[in-house]
């Protein structure tokens, strides 16, 4: 039996020029990473304690709150948005939320992970942030994460789009890649899968579709909807 404990985790797939040529904001892990290494992904990473212990200046939609809760343990619904801001920002130096002169005053307060974010003046906040996604790594890899994906447009960035300066060195060759070349790259299979859940929701916005959960259970693969 695969004893590997399972982290909770968030992820973020933010989407840029949907309506003439959408993108994606994806870099590279390293090689000698232990997830997933070379492969390219959208940011994102496990829940942290400090995530419980920052305000949420806005929920998610009433519906993506719910379906977030399903299935799930509900008191990790606000830490997980809080999670995928956070690996935003660590991850890309990308801000994610809401301009307010009034976080400057709280950042002497935040933990440590979440001091710099505050000190730019940004709020955390669900605000435009869409509950797509949810897969759990299968047994036998050497991390495994119970990882929640949100869509977000790139309108929602309250930072240069294309500066990452301040990026952490987890994700190199950050890039905004083209939605219809992005499956060129060297992608973990769920990431694929995720795309394709992107391109419909792009073809179809109204469509408000539940969510899909991938998961495995005593050797088969399951794929339910939320």
């Amino acid at each position: 039996m695969d004893k590997t404990q399972i982290r909770n985790a968030a992820t973020v797939i933010v989407l840029r020029d949907k309506f003439t040529e959408p993108k994606v904001l994806m870099g590279q892990r390293g090689k000698n990473a232990a997830f997933m290494p070379s492969k390219f992904v959208f940011p994102g990473g496990a829940l942290d304690s400090a995530d419980s212990n920052v305000p949420l200046a806005s929920p998610l939609s009433d519906q993506c709150m719910a379906r977030l809760r399903t299935d799930a343990d509900p008191t990790l619904a606000v830490p997980l948005i809080l999670a995928a801001l956070r690996e935003m920002w660590e991850e890309t130096g990308l801000l994610l939320g809401r301009p307010d002169v009034a976080a400057k005053e709280l950042a002497a307060n935040m933990p440590e992970d979440w001091r710099t974010y505050f000190e730019h003046g940004v709020m955390p906040t669900g605000e435009g942030m869409k509950f797509v996604f949810r897969a759990i790594t299968p047994p036998g890899r050497p991390r495994r994460f119970d990882a929640r994906f949100f869509l977000v447009d790139a309108d929602r960035i309250v930072s240069d789009l294309d500066d990452f300066s301040q990026a952490s060195e987890e994700l190199s060759m950050l890039q905004w890649i083209p939605l219809e070349k992005a499956r060129s790259f060297d992608l973990p299979f769920i990431t694929e899968v995720v795309l394709a859940e992107v391109e419909a929701d792009l073809k179809e916005p109204d469509r408000n579709a539940r969510v899909p959960f991938f998961y495995n259970e005593e050797g088969r693969s399951f794929f339910a909807r939320l």
